[in-house]
């Protein structure tokens, strides 16, 4: 594709970090983004492309081609891997010759438009039965199932709606941190719940960041320093308000 002219290029680098920025928008790994990206521009008939990919921001230029250097903000990081799926399936697709630049655009488009494919509602139930799971592998008894798979339902939900309304995200975890112990507390009072610890232990796992961590540490192992560590610092100041959250609230128990 080597007679592409200014007008295509500029749609190539626009389908270049259309698919960064939804991959690393819904926990896509950054050595897994760059190297999308690439893979693309290649098969548009550009090897000579460069990408530095970073949480919050993707820079993107490919040699000799218009616009030149190119930079698009990262402002909302979610966890949705069918989309990191369906972007794959694009570039795939790119690769062996399926699609041009603007088809690629308007399906990438139409993939970053299109809502999560679990409803709220659909996570909190998860949340629920997972909490009650969680309290098993930590060895908690059966009969505190129920006030655990409760508290961390609520705590869920209280996540999903202090973030609509809150913009920082520390805040509504920590918000969502002393639901959680709150309704931990409360079951323990009335005779309902009898291990605190299991119940809060399993109630806060729903809440807790697995996916940053893992990408943070996969990220570290492929050099992307830089990515690596904040992502590792995103999840750190996550676990710190959760435990901020329980803190306070068993501080308030106790006392």
């Amino acid at each position: 594709m080597s007679g592409v002219d200014q007008h295509s290029w500029e749609q190539v680098t626009e389908v270049c970090l259309l698919a960064g920025k939804i991959m690393m928008q819904n926990g896509g790994e950054t050595y897994r983004v760059e190297d999308t990206m690439m893979r693309i521009a290649a098969a548009f008939g550009k090897a000579n492309s460069h990408s530095y990919v970073t949480p919050t921001g993707i820079l993107f230029a490919i040699d000799g081609g218009s616009p030149g250097t190119r930079l698009i903000r990262i402002n909302e990081r979610s966890t949705d891997l069918r989309k990191v799926t369906l972007v794959n399936d694009v570039s795939r697709r790119i690769s062996r010759g399926e699609l041009t630049p603007e088809e690629a655009c308007r399906l990438l488009q139409h993939i970053d438009k299109e809502p999560p494919v679990y409803r709220p509602i659909v996570q909190v139930a998860a949340a629920t039965l997972a909490s009650g799971c969680f309290l098993l592998m930590f060895n908690g008894t059966a009969a505190d199932i129920v006030p655990s798979a409760i508290a961390g339902g609520a705590g869920f939900t209280g996540l999903v709606l202090f973030h609509r309304y809150v913009r920082a995200k520390l805040f509504a975890e920590l918000l969502a941190a002393v639901v959680v112990g709150a309704l931990a507390c409360l079951f323990v009072s009335l005779g309902f719940g009898h291990e605190l610890d299991r119940i809060i232990i399993g109630a806060v796992m729903p809440l807790v960041p697995g996916l940053l961590l893992t990408n943070a540490v996969r990220d570290l192992m492929a050099g992307h320093l830089v990515s690596g560590l904040s992502k590792g610092a995103e999840a750190f100041l996550t676990a710190f308000a959760i435990g901020t959250g329980i803190a306070f609230v068993l501080s308030m128990y106790v006392g």
